[in-house]
């Protein structure tokens, strides 16, 4: 169903999963329930929620580091066998016990080589700092067969200057895992939260999609509004709605976000005055 990266044409899926806090083996097999359904879309990219195996709202650090696992731990080794055994590039959040001894929210790229990267969150959303230890690493920007590929975990994606980043060191799409808290929206209006996703794929000219996840956590309800972005900033699939999971696919004509042009005289990377943001 998609070419190969020689067109850019590629097929991205985003994976709108319902978790439970503490049900490791359920949340893990649901994720890969959703990523299975995505390769059977034809999906060569996929994206899962953040924190997908053990849940988002700990009662305590303790709970925390008991859910955690290493970076080859299960989670991450059965993304990485799924990609290698369909030919996928998976991106997906997990909580990462680190050789450090200390407790990271992180996401995976894994491709069909292997793991090419971990990303801890560095930007910590309320009490997830009573938690995790924030990542103090930029976000990485991986080639692979499909494009090059950058990824961050939710409240990231808030901070301009984070996301322009990886976008000017290249990359064709930015893979956002992420739970997003659910707060009062006026009517008619979209979340700020999924606008800001639009807006951030608009200001880079650049492709993101973003998973959320779905089902009540002691009290907390979710967006939702997993979506697949262009770099014009209009959705190519989602928003999806704040209670059911859904995936959502995409077909991505990655070479659009290399020509970074809006007007036959404009660039958003090329007209930046660094000097004058200091």
């Amino acid at each position: 169903m998609c070419a190969a990266f020689d067109n850019h044409l590629v097929r991205v899926g985003a994976c709108q999963v319902s978790l439970a806090v503490g049900k490791v083996g359920e949340n893990r097999s649901a994720g890969l329930d959703a990523a299975l359904r995505a390769a059977d879309a034809g999906a060569r990219i996929i994206v899962l929620p953040e924190l997908t195996p053990p849940g988002y709202v700990f009662e305590s650090a303790a709970e925390a580091r008991a859910l955690a696992e290493p970076a080859d731990g299960p989670s991450v080794t059965e993304w990485a066998d799924l990609a290698a055994r369909r030919h996928l590039v998976i991106v997906a959040g997990f909580g990462e016990l680190g050789a450090d001894g200390q407790v990271y929210n992180s996401s995976v790229l894994a491709d069909p080589s292997g793991v090419r990267a971990v990303y801890r969150k560095a930007h910590l959303w309320d009490a997830e700092s009573d938690f995790f230890v924030p990542g103090s690493e930029p976000p990485p920007v991986v080639d692979t067969e499909f494009g090059r590929i950058a990824m961050m975990i939710c409240y990231d994606v808030e901070f301009p200057e984070w996301v322009r980043r990886p976008a000017l060191a290249g990359a064709d799409l930015l893979a956002v895992p992420t739970n997003w808290p659910a707060d009062p929206v006026p009517p008619g209006e979209r979340p700020n939260v999924v606008t800001n996703v639009q807006t951030a794929a608009f200001a880079n000219r650049m492709f993101i999609a973003a998973a959320c996840r779905v089902g009540e956590e002691r009290g907390v309800s979710w967006v939702g509004g997993s979506l697949i972005a262009g770099p014009d900033g209009y959705p190519l699939a989602g928003p999806a709605g704040p209670s059911d999971p859904e995936v959502l696919v995409a077909d991505c004509d990655l070479a659009r976000a290399r020509d970074k042009a809006t007007s036959p005289r404009n660039d958003p990377h090329r007209d930046r005055r660094p000097a004058l943001y200091a």
